[in-house]
């Protein structure tokens, strides 16, 4: 009997394999073989031969989603992949390359590259995660008293005080209020709980909104070039089409209104109903902190477009330059007398940023205003699929927004600790500046704010064409050479867009201190010897 089961059951998948290949599958061949498993011990199905040559692949490229095809992110591309086989093989055989560490300076992940976390905030996570410990009496000796006070304060605001558990879909209610005091005593203008969405960092803040936003590829936002690729990646990903804005590198990547009319225009000559306008202050990759003016100067153009203001403010507190200053494009919109009837705006937040640097932590949120009710309806609706962000970056980003105040114990702590990292960070970025500009046909702008460089190459016609040789973009090209050559990783600025016939790199301002010499010295012997290669 077992025999002829297991026959039987060869038969019928050898003619469905037979039947369904290239054609579409049979429904009641498929619903024979289910049938007939039901006989089939597990034992059985071992005995079945290896069909593998005649099935087809489950998968392949030309199978999958094109939309997926179509995302590119490059601050974990090719470059990335390259430069990690590099560091295991100088950990396999040290001394296999011409020197003998990598530094990375591709991705703003701070803490990676030996950035401490801020002492108060790991405190309060670590009471927050084990409560046992509130009640020791040993604890009163190991960690600051205002820091075990807080504790107890966000332990209250959840629900048995279970960080274990699942929250509200949009987050803590609690922690909600906390962020939206801190929102209102930075802005100067009220800020509402029910407004703010927690969320595992901004990136998936940012999904949401283009899943909102993008009906099909007529849906155009308007972005940045250059841009985080983020966005281009999720606009591929929900099927919309990116509209590029060019900012302008000849006056410190100004965003000039000019270009936005025009490419605005532009759009709906194609067809393309433009959407949105992605605004990323601080500049990533390009560095640049807004003036108050040019920002007033997009709100105006949003409302009289009627056009949704994404904000990305994720750099907020990384300002490098005493003649600048962080101002929330709510904080503007509002002082212009522009309420929650006048302006649809999302401002994104980020605990992986500013002097903090927590990326594995994924924490961060996204303020949602002038919106209908229906609309935050379907914005809820949207939060609730995914559940609830993690609970340990829910309650990062309410302390990021309310940190220890001036008679606090940990104030003092606290204070030198944000101080010295935003003081070696505005270093760092002095120097790498003025390295990039003593480079052979290379500038770079002033690092006002964010954590980048982006300076500009000149390249020589013979680099050109041997990338072309090479199937490569010229900067990327270089970018491989440099990181052959040296161990130094960047990202070429074909990954974030360009002005034509322009080429970048970005390189961040975050390896240590006592690590920025050495990079200083392989990019200039690098690029001397690159340039002298291929001088015309």
């Amino acid at each position: 009997m077992r025999r002829f089961v297991i026959g039987r059951a060869k038969s019928l998948q050898n003619r469905y394999f037979q039947n369904s290949y290239p054609t579409h599958h049979n429904h009641n061949q498929f619903q024979s073989i289910s049938d007939h498993s039901r006989f089939l011990s597990s034992t059985s199905v071992l005995d079945f031969p290896s069909s593998s040559s005649a099935m087809a692949p489950p998968l392949s490229l030309n199978t999958i989603n094109p939309k997926v095809l179509e995302c590119e992110y490059a601050v974990r591309g090719e470059i990335v992949t390259i430069a990690q086989r590099l560091q295991e093989e100088l950990k396999d055989n040290p001394g296999s390359h011409p020197f003998d560490e990598i530094l990375y300076c591709n991705i703003g992940n701070p803490q990676s590259l030996g950035q401490q976390p801020i002492t108060f905030f790991r405190e309060v996570l670590a009471l927050c995660a084990h409560p046992a410990i509130l009640d020791k009496s040993e604890t009163q000796g190991l960690f600051s008293t205002d820091a075990i006070e807080r504790a107890w304060e966000i332990l209250d605001q959840i629900p048995g005080r279970a960080t274990g558990a699942y929250s509200h879909s949009q987050g803590i209610k609690g922690l909600r209020e906390t962020i939206a005091a801190g929102i209102e005593a930075r802005d100067g203008f009220p800020a509402n709980p029910n407004d703010i969405y927690l969320t595992d960092g901004a990136s998936p803040a940012v999904h949401m909104m283009m899943q909102l936003l993008i009906r099909s590829e007529k849906d155009g936002i308007l972005c940045p070039i250059p841009q985080y690729p983020l966005y281009s990646a999720s606009i591929a990903l929900h099927g919309g089409s990116l509209v590029p804005y060019y900012l302008d590198e000849a006056t410190g990547w100004g965003l000039e209104i000019s270009e936005l009319k025009k490419q605005l225009e532009d759009a709906k000559s194609k067809g393309i109903t433009v959407r949105a306008v992605v605004v990323i202050n601080p500049g990533n990759p390009t560095g640049q902190v807004l003036p108050e003016d040019n920002q007033r100067a997009i709100v105006e153009f949003c409302k009289q477009e009627g056009l949704v203001l994404l904000a990305d403010e994720v750099y907020q507190e990384n300002v490098y330059v005493p003649e600048k200053q962080f101002h929330s494009f709510k904080k503007i919109s509002r002082s212009m007398g522009y309420g929650e009837d006048d302006l649809s705006l999302v401002s994104f937040q980020s605990v992986s940023k500013g002097y903090y640097g927590e990326c594995g932590k994924r924490g961060g949120y996204m303020e949602v205003t002038g919106f209908a009710p229906e609309i935050n309806e379907q914005i809820y609706k949207v939060a609730s699929v995914n559940l609830c962000s993690n609970i340990s970056g829910q309650i990062l980003a309410s302390l990021v927004m309310s940190p220890p105040k001036v008679g606090d114990e940990s104030y003092d702590s606290y204070s030198a600790e944000k101080d010295g990292i935003l003081s070696s960070l505005a270093r760092r970025a002095k120097t790498l500046e003025d390295a990039c500009n003593e480079l052979e046909g290379v500038t770079c702008n002033k690092a006002e704010g964010a954590m980048y460089l982006f300076p500009r190459i000149r390249l020589p016609e013979k680099a050109i064409k041997a990338a072309e040789a090479a199937k490569k973009a010229p900067d990327a090209f270089y970018c491989q050479r440099l990181l052959n050559a040296t161990g130094v990783v960047v990202v070429p600025g074909s990954g974030f867009g360009q002005v034509p016939a322009t080429w970048h790199f970005r390189c961040t301002i975050l390896p240590q201190e006592d690590k920025i010499p050495a990079i200083v010295s392989r990019l200039s012997e690098f690029h001397k010897s690159f340039m002298d290669e291929f001088r015309d």
